[in-house]
């Protein structure tokens, strides 16, 4: 008889044949729930909804400094974006350039450590010189009010200044109207959005920027894994059907770009999808969205020395703490 799992993630374009039974996790009765809000994944998979779940990498290391850790996480990355196009300024400001932000009042999405602003803040540490203790944080929603998550450990290190916004404050409003200075957020404030001329992009050419980042590093920054509850992790075979089901489904997403280039993308809407698709696969690679540890070791591995820097891990850690053993080998 299979086992039965509940699985929770978001619904991407790479999880869509999970959802639609083109994949299947081998010996597994698996069930695949998404939400609205990829948060709301993090919050149920806390309180004890999933089997498996989708997971911020700053949500799930926290839990790692809980007495009874419930997770370790499988070398699945659903979710992974460049960062230096996340932060935005009041152009009212006179920031110009990263070193500008030191002294600022910065707004931050969600919490005081979102797995955007982990890479942000250690990208500006690690390439700028500005480190976090140098600013002011504010933290909160960017376009709706977002109370305080109350679910997940928030750690704050000593000599960082850090509130929470007030009552029905957002920070692209407060970034807008200048109370605030900078803003470091997932979510693009309202006012770029409408082309006001009072924000806009610390880096203006952010994607060079973010390509030439890639060119020295190698890392396409992620943000999420896959966690599995740990009273299931001993189950290699099971560890190692979930992997295979994602990466399988991912691979077939992968395939649909690299087939249509022969047919310039004609399935896709975007126009001249073709040239920016040509650049990447130069840049990146066949395979620009890896699984697997491989692959992901120095950016994992950064991340993790990132949180350990911020404040927001007692120990640093490595990828052999925090995976599954069975998966080390991929």
């Amino acid at each position: 008889m299979s086992t039965k799992l509940s699985i929770g993630v978001y619904a991407y374009e790479h999880t869509e044949a999970l959802f639609d039974g083109r994949v299947a996790v081998g010996g597994v009765d698996a069930t695949f729930e998404t939400a609205p809000l990829v948060s709301d994944i993090f919050r149920r998979a806390v309180e004890g909804h999933y089997d498996l779940a989708e997971f911020g990498l700053t949500y799930f290391l926290r839990t790692l400094d809980l007495d009874d850790a419930p997770f370790l996480a499988l070398p699945i990355l659903p979710n992974r974006n460049f960062r230096d196009s996340a932060i935005f300024v009041n152009t009212a400001s006179g920031i110009v350039k990263p070193q500008g932000l030191a002294g600022r009042t910065v707004g931050e999405f969600a919490l005081y450590g979102h797995d955007g602003g982990i890479w942000s803040k250690g990208i500006l540490a690690d390439e700028y010189g500005v480190t976090p203790d140098q600013c002011r944080w504010v933290i909160g929603g960017t376009n709706h009010p977002l109370p305080a998550f109350g679910w997940v450990p928030q750690p704050v290190p000593d000599g960082v200044d850090v509130r929470h916004a007030e009552g029905g404050q957002t920070l692209g409003a407060m970034l807008e109207s200048g109370e605030i200075d900078a803003l470091i957020s997932v979510d693009v404030p309202q006012a770029v959005l409408d082309g006001s001329p009072k924000v806009a992009r610390l880096f203006p050419d952010y994607e060079a920027v973010e390509r030439d980042y890639y060119r020295r590093t190698g890392i396409f920054p992620p943000m999420h894994i896959i966690a599995i509850r740990r009273e299931l992790a001993h189950r290699s075979v099971l560890a190692r059907a979930v992997y295979d089901a994602f990466t399988q489904a991912k691979e077939l997403a992968q395939r649909k770009y690299l087939d249509d280039a022969a047919k310039q993308h004609m399935s896709v809407i975007t126009p001249w999808f073709s040239t920016l698709f040509e650049g990447n696969r130069r840049l990146l690679g066949d395979d620009w969205w890896p699984y697997g540890v491989a692959a992901n070791r120095k950016a994992i591995d950064t991340f993790l020395r990132y949180h350990h820097e911020q404040g927001l891990s007692k120990q640093k850690l490595r990828c052999e703490d925090i995976f599954v053993p069975e998966l080390l080998d991929t």
